[in-house]
């Protein structure tokens, strides 16, 4: 199965500071998925990555990297789809970013999992059925 795998994961496996056991887990995990080819990517989350990297040169060594994976197409069904489910979390009383909701409408629709250190991702689960990646 296809992991969507989103900016908490890929913030912390670019991070140059210490890790913990916990982080390098993870971290092993992103690297596995990516062996397998199994890792996907949507726009709106290599805009999140890259964005905030104020040095110019590692902007772009960054951004060269990422051109290994593909942006999945995000069509208008989509975006209608992640208005949808914001509106039925929103409903229930979870909030969550325009983005969030855009990544679970995909996940959705093309039946992937989402690998996430974002907790908000449990509470939309838990009313829109939505599958998350669990670390090995």
């Amino acid at each position: 199965m296809n992991v969507l795998v989103d900016t908490s994961v890929w913030s912390l496996a670019l991070r140059k500071n210490n890790k913990s056991l916990e982080d390098n887990k993870i971290i092993n995990e992103l690297k596995e998925l990516i062996k397998e080819l199994r890792v996907k990517i949507i726009g709106p989350i290599r805009q999140e990555i890259l964005s905030g990297i104020k040095d110019k040169i590692l902007f772009e060594k960054l951004k060269d990297k990422l051109k290994y994976f593909p942006d999945d197409d995000i069509s208008t069904e989509d975006y209608e789809n992640a208005a949808e489910l914001y509106n039925l979390c929103r409903g229930k009383g979870i909030q969550g970013s325009h983005i969030d909701f855009t990544i679970c409408s995909i996940a959705i629709r093309k039946k992937y999992v989402i690998f996430t250190l974002d907790k908000d991702f449990e509470n939309f689960s838990k009313i829109i059925g939505l599958k998350l990646y669990k670390l090995k």
